[in-house]
């Protein structure tokens, strides 16, 4: 089985047996009874798709393919920011490796994340990484105070208030749809804040004809496919750039997939003991989600 992620260059996506966010995408991998899971995403991905399918041979086009926010969330520097706050709970992003994972009480998708912040007890402290931005957009949804660890993605950490609001000007019939990676005073100019699958159901069922799009631009293919009618403009950088690709997602390429497809390699391995650990609060996002 192939599973690509809404980021992946369009051609990967169009060969793909399923296309979805990090939520759709571990459910898929933990269903299916394929004997090789060729995942096209990034590295954090893959790893989870492992730790769901550990008899299963899970391979990443490239193995480089990591991610900035992941990085940003060393698992020992999170031990000891986790050792200062003792009583919390600690929610974690997906996007983040699997020794931070197997740190965590609760996995959460930005598909997933306000609503399991709100099935915690009140009387608990919740910290949650590894990314500030979304995280301040969970605070503020869920009512809940949130300890949060300074991460942050830099394709949503990149987009330009100046070159959207230009947009605006140009589009004023357009709707504004971000995803809550964006920093908040850009959340703050959206009309609707999502995931990208949330993001691709809004371009569907909003009456607009017309979206700036503040998420990676790889969704715009599938939004492009499912109203080839309406219009969707991605917004620039604030280095001017008018493409504010993952470097990390486009690592993967067609003909990466072919060869690892030819040889099974490259194949994400874990350890035995972590990825036990990693699973329990996978398992209990997948049972908190249905």
């Amino acid at each position: 089985m192939i599973l690509a992620h809404y980021y992946q260059e369009p051609a990967i996506q169009d060969i793909a047996d399923f296309i979805g966010d990090s939520l759709d995408l571990s459910r898929r991998a933990a269903a299916t009874d394929a004997d090789v899971i060729v995942f096209c995403g990034v590295h954090f991905m893959a790893e989870t798709a492992k730790i769901l399918s550990p008899e299963k041979t899970v391979l990443i086009p490239d193995l480089d393919a990591g991610c900035s926010l992941a990085d940003a969330c060393p698992a020992e520097a999170f031990a000891a920011f986790r050792a200062e706050h003792p009583d919390h709970y600690v929610v974690s992003y997906i996007n983040c490796s699997a020794a931070v994972k197997a740190q965590s009480y609760i996995i959460c998708t930005s598909s997933n994340a306000v609503d399991l912040v709100r099935q915690i007890p009140a009387d608990r402290p919740i910290l949650f990484a590894p990314d500030q931005n979304l995280g301040r957009w969970v605070a503020r949804q869920s009512g809940r105070e949130l300890t949060l660890w300074p991460g942050s993605c830099q394709v949503h950490e990149n987009f330009s208030e100046q070159a959207l609001l230009q947009l605006r000007l140009e589009h004023p019939q357009a709707e504004v749809i971000a995803h809550p990676e964006c920093q908040p005073h850009l959340l703050d100019l959206a009309d609707f804040i999502g995931s990208t699958s949330k993001l691709l159901q809004r371009a569907s069922d909003s009456p607009a004809q017309e979206f700036l799009v503040l998420t990676e631009p790889g969704i715009l293919h599938q939004m492009r496919k499912r109203v080839p009618g309406k219009t969707f403009h991605e917004v620039p950088g604030s280095d001017g750039c008018s493409c504010n690709a993952c470097p990390y997602m486009r690592l993967n390429t067609l003909e990466k997939v072919w060869r690892c497809l030819d040889t099974l390699q490259p194949a994400i391995e874990l350890d035995e003991e972590l990825r036990l650990k990693a699973l329990a609060p996978i398992r209990r996002m997948l049972e908190a989600s249905r």
